[in-house]
């Protein structure tokens, strides 16, 4: 029913699409006929936005793994460096929430674990929408931020490390058997934030999967019930994206190069100063604006990796940012 839906979807765009073009070639033919700027301006802009929905539409059909159309749960953990890069991670969480609302994706908060001093330990947040774990996906990885630290006295350059783990939200029609034996449930005080009642009750769940060692946290609610039901799913998307991997010789790599959260494993750097500049270390692409990328301009690391999966080729290897 789902791939029926979305090929309706796709089709019925296309020939929408189809439609708009050829109305907007009528009104740049008719506005130079009739020497009517505003009416060439406007077409034209109309035009560059059918391109941009077009090039999205050619993107969202390479999105035809399993779990693709799935809502994705998207986990941020900081790396070794205290402070730094555990400011660093709420940046991440940060640019994360923002590309998910500029495309219109709901987001809810499942956890979150407070730095000492500033930013996240970790959280982990529920994108909710069609493709949301097809786009992030792409994300999974360490990634790397340089700057002039804000909490150094001496101003000098810090380098911070932070990792991006993402699964997809299993749908009622995959079924996942999860022996209760094979968990260890635990309870605890929140440790997020959420006011008083949160932080005095054992309201946070978390559950291992003792086989396999995998383990989830769920805090987002004042009750322990809707805590666990939550960690439940969670396990079971976790589990899910598990076996996704034994199947994808690629995500396997991916998932090797995300067990040491530090130089050499990651995907891709975001440098502030001396000079401006984001690189992806996958693909080689770059934005000279990282202020517009951790705003959530995203979308072109996004395709570029995307392609880089489904059609292979791009750069044997690529050189790191200083």
């Amino acid at each position: 029913m789902q791939e029926r839906t979305s090929l309706e979807d796709a089709l019925g765009s296309l020939k929408r699409i189809g439609t708009e073009l050829s109305d907007q070639v009528e009104l740049i033919a008719l506005g130079e006929a009739e020497k009517d700027e505003a009416t060439i301006s406007d077409a034209e802009a109309k035009l560059a936005e059918l391109k941009a929905e077009t090039g999205r539409r050619q993107m969202e059909a390479l999105l035809s793994g399993e779990a693709d159309a799935n809502d994705a749960y998207l986990e941020v953990h900081a790396g070794a460096g205290g402070t730094e890069s555990q400011d660093w991670a709420s940046m991440l969480l940060r640019m994360y929430t923002r590309w998910a609302e500029q495309h219109k994706f709901k987001i809810a908060l499942v956890e979150q674990s407070d730095g000492e001093t500033a930013g996240i330990k970790s959280a982990t947040i529920e994108v909710k929408g069609k493709n949301a774990y097809g786009w992030l996906k792409t994300e999974n990885g360490v990634h790397r931020l340089v700057r002039i630290s804000p909490y150094d006295a001496n101003a000098r350059r810090h380098t911070s490390f932070s990792s991006i783990t993402v699964y997809p939200v299993v749908d009622d029609d995959i079924k996942i058997e999860i022996p209760e034996s094979d968990v260890r449930v635990d309870t605890m005080r929140s440790g997020g934030a959420g006011g008083q009642h949160v932080n005095k009750t054992e309201s946070a769940v978390r559950l291992t999967h003792i086989p396999t060692g995998i383990a989830v946290v769920s805090q987002g609610d004042r009750s322990q019930h809707k805590n666990r039901a939550q960690a439940w799913n969670m396990l079971r998307a976790k589990l899910y994206q598990e076996e996704l991997k034994r199947r994808e010789e690629k995500a396997a790599a991916e998932q090797a190069a995300k067990t040491d959260i530090g130089w050499g494993h990651q995907i891709r750097s975001y440098v502030l100063q001396p000079y401006q500049l984001v690189k992806d270390l996958r693909t080689g692409e770059t934005s000279t604006s990282p202020q517009d990328v951790l705003d959530g301009d995203l979308d072109d690391f996004m395709h570029a990796t995307l392609a880089q999966k489904v059609f292979g080729g791009g750069p044997d290897s690529v050189e790191d940012v200083e």
